[in-house]
């Protein structure tokens, strides 16, 4: 097994903080490259971090030579500030970095959206999931792998109290839900998104939260 290379952007965040952990013990990973906008307080030996400018992504096309992308960008509204602003981090951002991972020939794409995303909602933030889902998939890259959880779990570096109350009614209420609305540990979705890296499927690939939860698990 010759081991991978990997950039993964959007490591701050709860998916992406797992991501990072479980890549750096990953013994199917040689060099993890970050695109931060501030450096992390981590150290490793096969880890590099690139302080970007996400309005200018293209001056960076060099570090986009990898086996594996992995986006994790998100944001809300209120830490964003306005719909344009959340726009840039969920749509414009992860679509240039498909169409840079394109250009340098990137065998895996995988990106995080959202349960719910539909380019014809009328729920802005489901609309906006929905059409970077639809610029992305446009590309025709070789392997594009889109990750829709439901309430994602686990510690977040930000306190989001609405997800906080979510979390809670969630944990309460997920015997009585079908599978794929049960909320899913952050920890989780980062398991699943390595193995589908490691799987070889081509083309677009949809993991909706029960495939996600069935994906990350050995026995699979």
């Amino acid at each position: 097994m010759t081991a991978k290379s990997a950039l993964l952007v959007g490591a701050s965040g709860l998916v992406g903080g797992e991501l990072l952990r479980q890549l750096l013990d990953s013994d199917r990973y040689k060099k993890v490259t970050l695109f931060v906008r501030q450096p992390l307080p981590h150290d490793h030996p096969k880890l590099e971090q690139i302080v970007v400018d996400f309005e200018n992504l293209t001056a960076y096309r060099e570090h986009v030579q990898v086996d594996d992308l992995f986006c994790c960008l998100g944001t809300t509204i209120k830490k964003a500030r306005s719909k344009e602003a959340f726009r840039r981090v969920d749509y414009a951002y992860p679509l240039q970095l498909a169409q840079i991972a394109n250009e340098q020939g990137v065998k895996n794409f995988l990106l995080i959206t959202a349960m719910g995303a539909n380019a014809a909602s009328n729920i802005f933030y489901s609309r906006v999931k929905g059409e970077v889902e639809a610029d992305i998939r446009s590309l025709n890259l070789p392997a594009l792998h889109i990750f829709r959880p439901s309430l994602l779990l686990g510690e977040r570096n930000e306190f989001r109290f609405g997800e906080q109350v979510g979390a809670v009614f969630s944990k309460l209420l997920a015997p009585l839900m079908p599978r794929k609305y049960r909320p899913i540990q952050g920890k989780t979705v980062a398991a699943a998104m390595i193995r589908a890296a490691q799987s070889e499927q081509s083309g677009t690939q949809i993991y909706p939260s029960d495939r996600i939860a069935a994906f990350a698990s050995p026995r699979n």
